[in-house]
């Protein structure tokens, strides 16, 4: 007796037909996002020589952080409510419509309102790409479309300020604005026949603009405020670091999934994660290239050349991660990507020895990457597993709310310290800027093993 073997199946890939169109507009726009906050930090100094406006340097930064946390509440709402495709187009067009308003800015009030616009635009735009991955990929593709998401954020950290440096140098700083568009409008068209097929969500009822809309608009102000405090000094700086904190400390817990900050298991431990992960990597990666240089006398150019082997291993690491078939399951991976942080840092500050090779540093810190590449990509898929599919916007937002708020409270706290510590002990100062992420990336591994719990979407 003979049987005939039934074909196998093969899983369609991120770049198969039905999907390669989309995949490619969405990396795309997410890399021009990354690309433009980098750029514009490079650009930033001489934007407000040119427009005399230094007095409103730190709100060309708070404003557009601040008006994303109100973007990204608004898109997760407007996500569930309406499917992803709306607040997407919508956040396109605000952001594309906020860098031409910086890039043809007469003063730099207008280029102020210009990056607050682009910051709500960016705040849209992001939580809505996490909701079309849940929508319209299946679970299995879903690892590596973040994993290509991350690459799309790491790679401009290669060459993004070096480009953005040549454009102020050689031509004009408004450039930097005004190219994005130009490129970024090809990527909306090639996603608009992928995105056909997020058109049929199901209508449900419900106000955008709600009580979660309002508070998220009180913990933008206390992120603006907290960003602006930090680079104040004396009684003011102490003030408006005050007013942030309890700004955000009130109204966070609002917006995030109830016991996110007691590290309650399943989704609250991820959402928690997300905070964590992103203030222990990114708290600490701002002083080590001021560490390497004012501490042991390297150039900025090869000081620069840590956060490049870092964004190395952590691209690596993501694609890594973007198998489909892995061994371990995601909480394995989580805690091994927060043990790499923690490394990572300990090592860097070896450094600080003059009798410790820099090298060894350097090598250190692509742990930190490594860690980094590891665990986002992770949380990312785990958001979409325990969400219904009603509320993948909602914990897309608040996933990426925790990011933002405590990378915020993370830098502008951390950064007072450093200020206040570094003039009568630069080492000190220097272990307390690496220690607090350290403890962090610490408490994360805790929050890693909570994070098992009941997938609940298909």
């Amino acid at each position: 007796m003979t049987t005939t073997a039934e074909p196998a199946t093969t899983t369609p890939g991120v770049l198969s037909p039905q999907y390669r169109a989309l995949t490619i507009g969405m990396v795309a726009l997410i890399t021009l996002v990354a690309f433009e906050n980098l750029a514009v930090t490079t650009a930033m100094p001489t934007v407000a020589q040119a427009l005399d406006g230094l007095y409103l340097y730190a709100l060309a930064f708070g404003g557009p952080l601040a008006s994303g946390v109100v973007g990204m509440v608004v898109s997760g709402t407007w996500s569930d409510l309406r499917g992803p495709t709306r607040p997407l187009w919508h956040g396109t067009a605000w952001f594309l419509g906020g860098l031409v308003i910086a890039g043809i800015a007469p003063s730099m009030e207008v280029l102020v309102a210009g990056r607050i616009i682009q910051g709500f635009g960016s705040g849209l735009l992001t939580v809505a790409l996490y909701v079309v991955v849940g929508q319209l990929y299946p679970a299995i593709l879903r690892a590596k479309i973040f994993a290509a998401f991350a690459t799309g954020w790491v790679v401009p950290s290669l060459v993004g300020p070096a480009i953005a440096g040549l454009i102020v140098e050689h031509t004009s700083w408004r450039i930097v604005f005004l190219a994005v568009p130009v490129l970024a409008i090809p990527a909306v068209f090639v996603m608009r026949p992928g995105l056909a097929r997020g058109d049929r969500y199901d209508v449900r009822p419900g106000r955008l603009w709600d009580r979660q809309a309002l508070w998220a608009v009180a913990a933008a102000v206390g992120v603006g405020v907290l960003n602006f405090g930090g680079q104040e000094h004396g009684v003011l700086q102490i003030v408006l670091l005050a007013v942030g904190l309890a700004a955000i400390a009130v109204f966070a817990p609002k917006l995030l999934p109830r016991g996110t900050f007691v590290l309650g298991r399943g989704l609250p431990s991820v959402v928690a994660l997300r905070g964590l992960v992103a203030a222990a990597g990114f708290g600490a990666e701002v002083f080590l290239p001021l560490m390497l240089t004012r501490e042991r006398g390297l150039s900025p150019a090869f000081a620069g050349l840590v956060l490049t082997v870092s964004g190395v291993s952590w691209t690596l690491a993501s694609w890594w991660r973007g198998r489909p078939k892995h061994r371990f399951g995601p909480a394995v991976f989580l805690q091994v990507g927060m043990l790499a942080i923690v490394a990572g840092i300990a090592i860097a500050v070896l450094t600080l020895n003059p009798n410790v090779p820099v090298v060894v540093g350097i090598l250190g810190w692509s742990l930190t990457g490594f860690g980094m590449g590891t665990v986002f990509p992770t949380l990312s898929v785990l958001v979409l597993e325990y969400s219904e599919r009603a509320e993948q916007g909602v914990n897309s937002s608040a996933a990426q709310l925790s990011d933002s708020l405590s990378t915020a409270t993370v830098l502008a706290v951390g950064g007072s310290l450093f200020a206040a510590i570094e003039p009568h002990s630069p080492v000190t100062a220097y272990l307390v800027a690496f220690g607090v992420p350290a403890v962090l990336a610490l408490l994360g591994v805790q929050a890693a093993r909570r994070t098992q719990g009941v997938p609940r979407s298909a």
